[in-house]
Order: structure tokens, then C-alpha cells, then sequence
């Protein structure tokens, strides 16, 4: 055997066994990563949060860093001495529990029908599993004609971690099949959809191996959106990337070539434009460094590792395995040479959808650009109707939930925000002041402060001829409670009028913070809790998208000029992208309103489809005119344009479908969020497919002809005419000579 011979089967079996053992390394970790992620949303806001302030010092107050469970159990025949100690013993069971706290006696509502206990659960355990335990003890202990949920802040956690369970093997199931379903109908060969999906899977193995240990080793916090963001983007991505170097070594081998020779030509004419796409996107991905939301910045790094992995296994790993197979990778229709080009007689009927829609543009560019645009700008009239101020946390998860069943029992039973209360730290000193302020306003249903001394670990407080009274449960005669000093401060426990998690609950928490501020002065008294969290993301989350989208659009109008050498061209694309965005929010809002009956949108939802839609729509973009350049330089702009969108309809189209399918994916995750971002990409990705790239750009470059490549030197260069429009009017001879 030559020298070249080993080089040719040797260089292929390396990257192969490198590949192998890589995924081999990293598949066990699909089912480790719960032990490096977190779902507690206070870890995901910076440090200068106030709501972050206040949850740093609880434990300086409560003893431990918990977080508050509420079991609430009703009974239509009320409650009755056996029953009370009934749910004492179950108080006292539940106590002992790993993880858990000192659980509260039972508190009988008002109406005599509900109880209610508060368990705080240890933060640094896992919440999740302390709930089941909980619940599960709750229905076993209660007797007949009770009925018991577990809900308030770690019911609500567990319910969420709950619906992220899926992640590892549901979804990746799911998107993996998709995928493998649609390469089979597209490239009709059995073989070839499997190298296809090992390059993503093990592109996915890797990827996660490195996002593992980073999440370990404290680099970055990963959570189960993020995860399950990672998991998608690396499969869509690497098999958009795979389906461009498969259509490179598709045209190689129909030449005819050689397979180590076709694969070395499908390397070359595919490197760039790859590598172009995958670092546009990871520049864009990289801008979500600038949030403030940690689980937003970590998205940036995290997902771009995955897009580093994508690119590498499909520039090295991909041609090692067509390198082997040849052209067994397409059994049974294997690679035919086609032509790119259209008749030379305008008038001569052509074959193919993709001919076909390039003579319909040579013909009608300008009718067609306009009509897209308007048909576009009409769909994004729906932005209107877009709420993405926010959702309560009982309606993130899609589906059944006991910690929101629960919530609402809570709510008709005693103050809709008991078990959540808001925390405000305030000196000693202006105890008086700060309980005055609370009293005063409306969403305000009772005070309590922190006290060791009392057996519930805090007593009620109020105002008595302009004195703090403390009270708290105990024997006759006991002597009062007193506050829980700590750094000369002390922490009122204030429950709300309005469910916590409730936007009544926000506007109430933002009015204590400015009466606060004006009556005692700038950060004296700090609000913090569950609703001072929901609010502060919020209002972060809304700050983020403000100032990332406008720097994203700007780095990738930059690239885009560098990667064409041009300034009108990427203007265009970047135009196209911003409509098509702005379609596909417009048609999800109408869609989450009034067909699924969403309850509305968290604030980083259209950043989130934004950063997807864009970045991955100018993949599409980079794959159409890079290839468009291409063929300019040897036929002239107007059709280059043409002989670009034959060549690459099919392999964006099939990639669109492929990335579709994959982001759709999500939707099978009961999280809103999630399931809101699964139809924006999807359904953005499929519009920019089917239309911006098919139809509305080519339409724009090939109406302004060379003025696309303004002010480079392709702008510039005389070309022959195009044999493919051969002019039959006066208006097309001019388009021609203009060309």
C-alpha cells in the first residue's frame, strides 16, 4: 500500500477514533448534569439587585438558607382537637425529614376550613426531592375527607425542575427523530441520515463533556432552559453545517471525483462559509455577555461552545466518515451532476422548483421583494398585542401542577400571599418608621418580624401609640418576643394582599421601594422575597433585551461587511432579518393569545428569539451569498444571483426544515418559556427560509444588480450579459446591461 493510500484511509480512521472516544467520554454526562445545575431564580440576578441584597442576609436572621414550602389542608367539616393534632403530628413528621426545617404548628384560617404549615427546606439540597418527600408523607399521614398540597416557593421550584426531567431523554428523542425523518424524505438513502445525526450526537457529547465541567468548576450557571437550549442548537446547528458540506460533496462526486478527493474539494468550498456562519453566530451568542441576568450571560459561552463542537464535527469528523463510505452514503440515487444554470432562451421551459423560482424572480424581482416585504411588515403588525412584561410562576409550567392547585386553595382561604412573603431589612432604629410605611399601604395584609424567641421564628408587630407591639404565640404570662438583631438590623416579614407571584404583587413590592426611599431615605430599608425577585428579573430582563439587541445587529452587520466586502449587500440582509423577525413575533403574539391562551411572556422571550432568529437566520444568509459571490465573480451579478439560489435552494430549505424541526422540539418540555421559543424559532426559521432566503433577497440583490456589491470592486467589473434573461423587453435589456 502507497504512502498516499495510508494517508487517505489513515487521516479518516484517526478522526473517526477521535470522534468515538470523545462521545464515548461524554455520553454518561446526559444523565449528570442536575448535579451541576440550579433552577433557584435569585442565584440568576447581579449582586446589585436589591431583592440579591436582602436574600444574602437572610440567613443572618433565620439561621439557614432555606427556602419557604407551604402544605395547605382543607376539610369541609372543619377542624376539630383530634384533627388539629393530627396535622401537629404530621408537623413534627415532616420535621424530621432530611433537608427540612422546623416546620410551623398548624394555623387555621378565618373560615375554619384550611390549615396551613410553613417548612422551610434547606436551599443548599435538593429542593425538588425534599417536596416529593413531603407530599408524599402528606397523603399517606392525612385521614379521610382531607385533601393536602404542597405548595409556596419550593413547591413551585419542584414543579419546575419536574418539567425540565425530559430534557435528556424526551426531547433529544424527539428532535433526533424529527431530524432523522426529514433527511430520509429529502435525500431518499438510508445511510446517509445516520452519519448526519452521529455528527450532531456526537458533537452534542462533547459540547456537554466541556459544558459540564465548566458548570462544575463554578464558570457559569447552568440551569434546565439553558440546557435544553444547548441540546437543540448543537443538533440543529451541526446538521445544518453537515447538510452544507453534504451538498459540497454531493456536486464533488457526481463530477465524477474520487471520495478522498471529493472530500477534500467539499472541505475547501465549505470551510469558509461554515466557519463564517458558525462565528457569526457565536459572536452574536457572545453579546448576551452583556446581561445582567447570569442565566442570560451564561447562554452566551454555553452556547457557543456547542457551536465551536458543531463546526469542528462537521469540518472534520462528517468528511472522515464520507471519506470512508463514498458514495455508499447515498444508496440508492447516487450523485448525478446537475446544472445550475437557467436556458439561454428566456422562453424554454425549465425543470425544477428551484429553476423555476429562479426564472420567476429574473422576471419579476421587483413585484416580488415588494409583495414579501408588505406581506411581511402585515404579519409583524401583530407585535402589537405582544405581552412580554412577565408571568406569574404558577403559569410556567404547562399542565398539571400541585404547587398551583395549591396556591389558588391557599388563596380563598387566607391572604393570597401567605407562604411568600416579602423580606425588608431595616435598622433598629427605624423599626417605627418602616412598620408605619407598611401599615399604610393597601397591599399590605399583616407585619411580622424575625424573632428567635418565638416558636414560629417570627412574631406580629404593630403599631401602639407610636411603639412597636410584639406578639407571638405562646403559654399566658410568657414574656414578648423580642426582634432578631443582626448588624443593627432587623427583618420584617410582610405578607402581601395579592398572590406573590401576581404582576398586583409587583406593583405593590415597587410602591413600598419608592415609599420606602422617600420616607426613610435611599437604601435604608431594603425589599427583597419572592416578588422583589420576580420583579427585579423582570425589570432586568427588560434592560438586557434593550440594550443587546441593537449591539447584535451592529456586530452582525459588521461581519457581514467583512465576510462580502460590501456595504449594500449585508444592509440588505441585515433589513431582511430584522422583517422576518419582526413577522414572526407579530404572528407568536397572535398565536400565544388567542389560539394557545398563554397567560403572556417572560421580558427575555423576544430577546431569546431575536439572538436565534437573527444569528441563525444570517447562517442562511452566509450559506445563500457567499455562494452568490461566487458565481458573480465568474458570471456577473445578476446571474450569479440566479445560479447561487439553484445550487443552494435545496441544502438551505432542507437545513430550515431540519432546524424547524429540531427547535419544535422544545415544545414538548412543559415550560412556557420554552414552549414559547420552540414556535418563535420554528416558525421564524421555516418564514425565513421559505421566504426571505427564496424569494425576498434574491428578488432585492438581483433588482439592484451590481449595486448589491457597493463599494467593492464587484460593483465595478464589467461582465457579459446574461445569457439566462436574455432580453425580451426594453425594461430587461436595461436590468441587463446594468447588470
Amino acid at each position: 500500500m502507497t504512502a498516499g493510500r495510508w494517508v487517505r484511509i489513515g487521516i479518516p480512521v484517526l478522526l473517526v477514533l477521535v470522534w468515538l472516544v470523545g462521545g464515548a467520554i461524554g455520553g454518561p454526562y446526559f444523565g449528570k448534569v442536575d448535579q451541576v445545575a440550579t433552577n433557584d431564580q435569585s442565584t440568576f440576578l447581579p449582586a446589585s439587585a436589591e431583592s440579591t441584597r436582602v436574600n444574602e442576609r437572610l440567613p443572618d436572621f433565620t439561621g439557614g438558607d432555606t427556602i419557604p414550602a407551604v402544605v395547605v389542608v382543607t376539610s369541609d367539616a372543619g377542624f376539630d382537637d383530634d384533627r388539629l393534632a393530627e396535622l401537629r403530628t404530621l408537623a413534627d413528621d415532616i420535621s424530621a425529614l432530611d433537608g427540612v426545617g422546623q416546620s410551623s404548628p398548624p394555623i387555621v384560617s378565618d373560615d375554619g376550613e384550611a390549615v396551613q404549615l410553613f417548612v422551610p427546606i434547606d436551599s443548599d439540597g435538593t429542593v425538588r426531592a425534599s417536596v416529593e418527600e413531603i407530599r408524599a408523607l402528606v397523603h399517606d399521614e392525612l385521614g379521610e375527607g382531607l385533601d393536602a398540597w404542597v405548595t409556596g416557593p419550593a413547591g413551585f421550584t419542584a414543579d419546575l425542575v419536574k418539567g425540565f426531567l425530559g430534557i435528556d431523554g424526551l426531547l433529544l428523542a424527539v428532535a433526533l427523530g424529527a431530524v432523522f425523518v426529514i433527511l430520509v424524505i429529502v435525500y431518499r438513502s438510508p445511510l446517509l441520515p445516520v452519519l448526519v445525526l452521529l455528527t450532531s450526537t456526537f458533537a452534542l457529547c462533547v459540547a456537554l463533556l466541556t459544558v459540564w465541567w465548566l458548570a462544575k468548576a463554578g464558570v457559569f450557571v447552568l440551569n434546565g432552559q439553558v440546557q435544553g437550549i444547548l441540546f437543540i442548537l448543537v443538533i440543529g446547528a451541526a446538521t445544518d453545517y453537515a447538510l452544507l458540506y453534504v451538498a459540497r460533496f454531493r456536486e464533488a462526486l457526481a463530477e465524477p471525483r474520487p471520495r478522498w478527493d471529493a472530500a477534500v474539494r467539499a472541505w475547501r468550498a465549505s470551510v469558509e462559509p461554515i466557519v463564517a456562519s458558525g462565528g457569526t453566530v457565536i459572536a452574536g451568542l457572545m453579546c448576551l455577555l452583556l446581561s445582567d441576568l447570569a442565566t442570560n450571560r451564561a447562554l452566551g459561552p454555553i452556547a457557543s461552545i456547542g457551536i465551536v463542537f458543531a463546526i469542528l464535527s462537521a469540518l472534520t469528523f462528517l468528511p472522515a466518515l464520507l471519506a470512508l463510505v463514498g458514495r455508499a452514503a447515498f444508496w440508492p440515487f447516487p450523485p448525478r451532476a446537475a446544472s445550475i444554470d437557467l436556458p439561454d432562451d428566456p422562453r424554454a421551459p425549465v425543470r425544477g422548483l428551484w429553476p423555476r423560482q429562479a426564472r420567476l424572480i429574473s422576471r419579476h424581482p421587483r413585484a416580488i421583494w415588494i409583495v414579501c416585504t408588505l406581506v411581511l411588515l402585515g404579519a409583524g403588525a401583530g407585535l402589537v398585542q405582544l405581552k412580554a412584561d412577565g408571568v406569574a410562576a404558577s403559569d410556567l409550567v404547562l399542565g398539571a401542577s400541585e404547587a398551583r392547585d395549591g396556591q389558588a386553595v391557599l388563596g380563598e382561604h387566607f391572604p393570597a400571599g401567605s407562604g411568600s412573603p416579602a423580606s425588608v431589612i431595616v435598622p433598629e432604629e427605624r423599626l417605627v418608621d418602616a412598620v408605619g410605611v407598611l401599615e399604610a399601604e393597601r397591599g399590605v395584609d399583616t407585619v411580622s418580624v424575625a424573632s428567635a424567641d418565638s416558636p414560629t421564628g417570627q412574631a406580629a408587630v404593630a403599631l401602639d401609640g407610636g411603639a412597636a407591639v410584639f406578639a407571638a404565640p405562646g403559654p399566658p404570662g410568657a414574656a414578648p418576643p423580642t426582634p432578631t438583631v443582626s448588624d443593627g438590623d432587623v427583618l420584617l416579614l410582610v405578607t402581601l394582599n395579592d398572590p406573590a407571584d401576581s404582576l398586583a404583587a409587583e406593583h405593590t413590592v415597587r410602591a413600598l421601594r419608592a415609599d420606602f426611599s422617600s420616607t426613610l431615605g435611599e437604601s435604608v430599608a431594603l425589599v427583597g422575597g419572592p416578588t422583589a425577585i420576580d420583579l427585579d428579573t423582570n425589570d432586568t430582563s427588560i434592560r438586557d433585551r434593550t440594550l443587546i439587541i441593537p449591539v447584535i445587529l451592529a456586530v452582525i452587520l459588521l461581519i457581514l461587511m467583512l465576510l462580502l466586502r460590501a456595504l449594500v449587500a449585508p444592509l440588505i440582509l441585515v433589513a431582511s432579518v430584522i422583517v422576518s423577525f419582526g413577522a414572526a413575533m407579530g404572528v407568536s403574539a397572535l398565536v400565544f393569545d388567542h389560539v394557545l391562551g398563554f397567560p403572556g411572556a417572560d421580558p427575555a422571550v423576544p430577546l431569546y428569539g431575536f439572538v436565534f432568529l437573527v444569528a441563525l437566520g444570517v447562517d442562511y444568509n452566509i450559506f445563500l451569498m457567499s455562494r452568490v459571490r461566487e458565481e458573480s465573480l465568474a458570471h456577473g451579478t445578476r446571474r450569479g444571483i440566479l445560479r447561487g439560489l439553484i445550487a443552494t435552494g435545496g441544502v438551505i430549505t432542507s437545513a430550515g426544515m431540519v432546524l424547524a424541526a429540531t427547535f419544535a422540539a422544545l415544545g414538548v418540555i412543559p415550560i412556557l418559556f420554552l414552549a414559547q421559543i420552540a414556535f418563535i424559532v420554528a416558525f421564524g426559521v421555516l418564514l425565513d427560509t421559505l421566504v426571505v432566503r427564496s424569494l425576498l433577497v434574491p428578488a432585492v440583490s438581483y433588482d439592484l444588480g451590481r449595486v448589491s456589491w457597493w463599494p467593492s470592486r464587484l460593483s465595478r467589473r464589467p461582465v457579459p450579459a446574461d445569457p439566462a434573461s436574455v432580453p425580451a423587453t426594453r425594461r430587461e435589456l436595461r436590468r441587463t446591461l446594468e447588470s
